[in-house]
């Protein structure tokens, strides 16, 4: 991302921030009138077509995931942990929008970089003593703004407590499994 130098046009100018204001208290108050507004089932769903080839479907959007060669795809898309570290950073750059929207917090430029540190040999089974997931995940934040940093960081806290993605990598969430099991027609 192009970092914004000073006399460069905001990210979030006034007229976005009252736009995402407006948009994010027309949905409170609905909720508020109807709580079941903010309710629903999310389904996105990624097929295998090619090796390790996926297509991802969520609605309109269609995405192609893939491994790199050297991990045995084509790399055809980004892989699952890119996708990954790409929804907690974009979940936190889109919450710390949203609430410095709300606080009147302007915005010149935000950037959001995860850090993770891996190591794939628990992933391949090679080491029990590995864990199959990360090590460490870090998220650095660079903001510009002409507000005073204590406004800033107050919008940023606000984002960082209401941030779905923060609370799936750093909460347990309950998952479960569904297996659909068919045999090939023609076998």
């Amino acid at each position: 991302m192009e970092k914004a130098a000073a006399g460069f046009a905001p990210v979030i100018t006034a007229e976005k921030a009252e736009k995402i204001r407006t948009a994010v208290e027309r949905g409170v108050q609905a909720m508020e009138r109807r709580d079941a507004v903010g309710r629903g089932t999310a389904i996105t769903t990624v097929r295998m077509i090619d090796g390790l080839t996926c297509e991802v479907q969520d609605g309109s959007w269609n995405l192609t995931v893939d491994m790199s060669s050297k991990g045995g795809g084509e790399g055809r898309g980004p892989d699952p942990g890119v996708l990954g570290r790409g929804a907690l950073g974009s979940c936190l750059a889109i919450a710390y929008g949203i609430w410095a929207s709300r606080r009147g917090v302007p915005i010149t430029s935000l950037e959001v970089e995860v850090q993770a540190d891996y190591d794939v040999r628990g992933q391949y089974g090679m080491d029990e003593r590995v864990p199959v997931a990360y090590s460490e995940i870090r998220y650095v934040i660079t903001v510009t703004s002409d507000a005073p940093e204590s406004e800033v960081l107050a919008a940023l806290e606000d984002a960082e407590a209401h941030c779905v993605y923060l609370k799936i990598f750093t909460e347990p969430q309950l998952v479960r499994r569904e297996v659909r099991y068919t045999r090939p027609a023609n076998g």
